[in-house]
Formats: C-alpha cells, sequence, structure tokens
C-alpha cells in the first residue's frame, strides 16, 4: 500500500528536463566568481567563537584600516581625518600622488592575498582605500616620532593634542581584523624617502618607527629592547610586529607535559616557595624556579592589556603554529588561580595593576583562554610546571612552609619555638636521667 502511494506521488512530480547546457554555463559563471586561496594570507576575521566573549574586543570603535570595517557609518567621521594626514605626508615628500597610487596598483594582488577572504572591492576603490589608509598609519607613527622624541610640534594635531583620540586610534591598529600588511607600509614608506635620522645619526626605517611607537605605548609587554637583537625582523602586520618583539628570538616550545596543571600561587606559597620579580630580564617569558625560588617577570595590567592579548591570541589561532602567547596566559591563568593568588603576586612585587580589584585580575586571565584550544603538545613551560608540581607534592616542603609560616612568623615567635624545643628536650633528658637508677635498682 505505501509503496503504490509514493508511486503515485512520484508521478505527480512535474517531471521538467533540465536544459544541462544552459545549467552548465551558469554554474561556470559562478566557479569564475571564486577566489584563489593564498599561501600568503595573514589577515583574517575573528572566528565567532571568540567574538562571542566581547565583540567590542575585536571591532575598531573610531578608524577602519582595511577593508573588512570599511565603510562602516560610525566610522565614517576618521575618513576626513585620515584624508588630512595624507596631504600633510604628500608635504613631506617629493614624490608624487601618481606614485603611490602606481606602487600600489602593482601591487593589489599581493595586497588582496593577504587577506583570508574575498575582499569584494573593484580595483580603483581598493587601491584608493589602501593608499589613504596605509599613508594615515605611517603618518601617526611620524608624528609620534616628532612629538614624542624631539618633543616638535610645528602644528595643531587632531589626534595627539587630544589624549583620548591617540588611546583609541592605537587600539584601533593593533585589532587583527583592522590590519594592512606591513610590507606596503614598507614600500611606502621607503619610495617617499623622508630624512629622519636617530641618535646614532642613522636612517630611520618604518621598523624602527613602529618599535619606538610600541615601546612607548605596550612597554608593559616587556617588548624587547634592542632592534639590534632580533635578525631582520620579517613581519606580517603590526600585530604580528607587537607578537614578534615580545618573544624573544630563540625561543622554542617543549614537549607536551607530564602534568597538565600547576599548583596556584597560593599553593605553592603553602609549600614554602618564594616569589621574586626577575631583574634580569624584562620579557614576560623568562620565568624560572630555582632552590624553591619563582621568579617572574613584572607583569603590568593596564586597560588595554585584554584587547591586546586577546587580538594576538586571535592571531596565533589563526596563523600561527606555535602558541606562545597562549602557553604564558595558560600558566598565569593557572598561578593566579584566585584573588588571594593575586594579593600575593601584588604583595611580592610581580603584578601590578590598575583593574581596581585582585579579583578583577584572576577573571581577566581567566577570560583570555576562552574560546581558545589549548594545545599542550608543545607547551613551553612543560619543565616549569612539573618541577613547580613535583615540590608542591613533597610532604617535607608542606612541614617545613606550615612550621615557619604558623610558628615563626617574627623573630620572638621564632625564639619562643627555639625556647619550646629546647625546653622539650631538657624535659625529656632530665625524664631519662630520672629513671637511670631505677633501672640500675632492678638490676
Amino acid at each position: 500500500m505505501i509503496a503504490r502511494v509514493w508511486k503515485t506521488m512520484v508521478n505527480d512530480i512535474d517531471h521538467t528536463s533540465v536544459d544541462v547546457k544552459i545549467l552548465a554555463s551558469s554554474l561556470r559563471s559562478e566557479l569564475k566568481t571564486v577566489h584563489p586561496l593564498s599561501g600568503k594570507s595573514c589577515i583574517y576575521r575573528v572566528p565567532k567563537r571568540l567574538r562571542q566573549t566581547n565583540e567590542k574586543d575585536y571591532t575598531p570603535q573610531i578608524v577602519s584600516i582595511g577593508p573588512f570595517h570599511h565603510g562602516r557609518e560610525d566610522l565614517k567621521p576618521m575618513e576626513e581625518m585620515k584624508r588630512r594626514y595624507l596631504k600633510n605626508f604628500l608635504q613631506r615628500t617629493e614624490v608624487s600622488l601618481e606614485d603611490f597610487l602606481k606602487l600600489i596598483n602593482e601591487k593589489e594582488a599581493e595586497i588582496r592575498g593577504s587577506y583570508a577572504e574575498f575582499v569584494d572591492f573593484d580595483s580603483h576603490d581598493f587601491v584608493k582605500m589602501i593608499l589613504v589608509d596605509a599613508i594615515f598609519i605611517i603618518e601617526v607613527f611620524l608624528r609620534f616620532h616628532f612629538f614624542k622624541t624631539s618633543n616638535a610640534k610645528d602644528h595643531i594635531d587632531p589626534i595627539y593634542d587630544r589624549p583620548w583620540m591617540i588611546t583609541d586610534v592605537k587600539h584601533d591598529m593593533w585589532l587583527l581584523e583592522n590590519q594592512l600588511p606591513f610590507f606596503i607600509l614598507q614600500d611606502l614608506f621607503d619610495l617617499a624617502d623622508i630624512s629622519l635620522s636617530s641618535e646614532k645619526n642613522e636612517k630611520l626605517t618604518i621598523v624602527d618607527l613602529v618599535h619606538q611607537f610600541c615601546k612607548y605605548y605596550w612597554e608593559f609587554f616587556g617588548i624587547e629592547e634592542d632592534l639590534d637583537e632580533m635578525e631582520n625582523p620579517e613581519v606580517l602586520h603590526l600585530v604580528d610586529f607587537l607578537r614578534t618583539f615580545i618573544i624573544p628570538p630563540g625561543l622554542e616550545e617543549e614537549g607536551k607535559p607530564k602534568i597538565l596543571t600547576t599548583p596556584s600561587v597560593t599553593e605553592l606559597y603553602q609549600a614554602g616557595v618564594k616569589f621574586k620579580p626577575s631583574a634580569s630580564s624584562k620579557s614576560l617569558f623568562h620565568i624560572s624556579f630555582n632552590n624553591g625560588v619563582l621568579k617572574i617577570p613584572l607583569i603590568r595590567i593596564r586597560p588595554s592589556t585584554e584587547i591586546l592579548l586577546k587580538n594576538l591570541l586571535a592571531f596565533e589561532h589563526c596563523h600561527c603554529y606555535d602558541s606562545l602567547i597562549s602557553d604564558y596566559v595558560i600558566l598565569i591563568s593557572y598561578l593566579a588561580d584566585t584573588a588571594k593568588d593575586v594579593d600575593l603576586l601584588v604583595q611580592n612585587g610581580i603584578i601590578e595593576h590598575r583593574l581596581g580589584s585582585s579579583e578583577a585580575v584572576s577573571t581577566l586571565f581567566h577570560n583570555f583562554i576562552k574560546g581558545f584550544r589549548l594545545d599542550l603538545d608543545g607547551f613551553y613551560f612543560s619543565s616549569l610546571i612539573e618541577n613547580l608540581s613535583k615540590y608542591y607534592s613533597n610532604p617535607m616542603h608542606l612541614w617545613k612552609a606550615n612550621l615557619r609560616q604558623d610558628y615563626c612568623k617574627t623573630p620572638w615567635a621564632t625564639a619562643s619555638v627555639i625556647a619550646g624545643v629546647v625546653l622539650l628536650i631538657l624535659t625529656f633528658l632530665q625524664t631519662v636521667s630520672s629513671m637511670i637508677p631505677l633501672f640500675q635498682k632492678h638490676k
């Protein structure tokens, strides 16, 4: 019965014949619009599962850079500022506007290939957008060099004269979705041939200018001080620039740890571990544990820390084979598990923050890793967390720490404990000596 009904339904369907040639032609037209994948893509939209934690951490608030947020109504007021910066930039150089446009036009395919998804702009609009946005970024760095390094102000600046404005602009410049490939900044700056010299009378490059800017505004990330220590740094964009200068040269990941977590700071303190800020290096990664002393470079936490770290983590998640920034964040989230842990790190000069409470700091580090993959196969701090766990698991360390923390907090308390132990020993000896005659009598 069912089979008969089904057959009737099938027969009732309108079997309109398909013109295969027309369908194939239509499909070929669609396939022609599929853009080829580039092996050099490095600028990504942040995955949805990461954006869900806080959309604003990945979205420009004042200025768009590149194609992903171009044309947004709320960002249009800054377009006038960009054109003003372009006009000023052209006055600094003898190179014509046509020459700059020609350079970008010649590199259009390479620039488009830097984006991980199709950029739906025609060549005219794309070249114009890249030029205006790239010169805006270069001019921001140039003006920082003039205003902060030489303290020279030759005209009113609508960004640097308003502290809130440069704060918002620099945050937007370091969002993963708001990037231009670094090579186009470099090429345009080199073509402009603007005469800038350092204290050593060496001609400054765009890398020098960005490094100066990062050291001033993002110094709490422990950025490498000396460019000479970096062997010809090849960076992809500004987010990659910051990541490159946070991670010391030659850093390599270790194997998967046998122990996947580490005791918190409070637990380590109860086991007698001492905490000291590392004085030998500003690098965040130079964390060491020797003879019961855990040394951690100073962690400065600012209101901008969360946004910067989240975009660094997003880039690492989308592009990088290693996960060094993730490894650092995971380690600190283990150590600073609660507000009490943060309090101990603050008391020992390891954490300095402006978030209002220790609870906010602990929550901050836990929020960093929400939505990110935790790949521990090449965890950089494997040896460190294994050594910390072994130290904490040793009952002798716990016993010594409890004795010291509970009974020897002050010199007087220590003296009392010593006096008590001596008195106990003397009482024991006196008891033994009084019992000796009894033993001798029984013999």
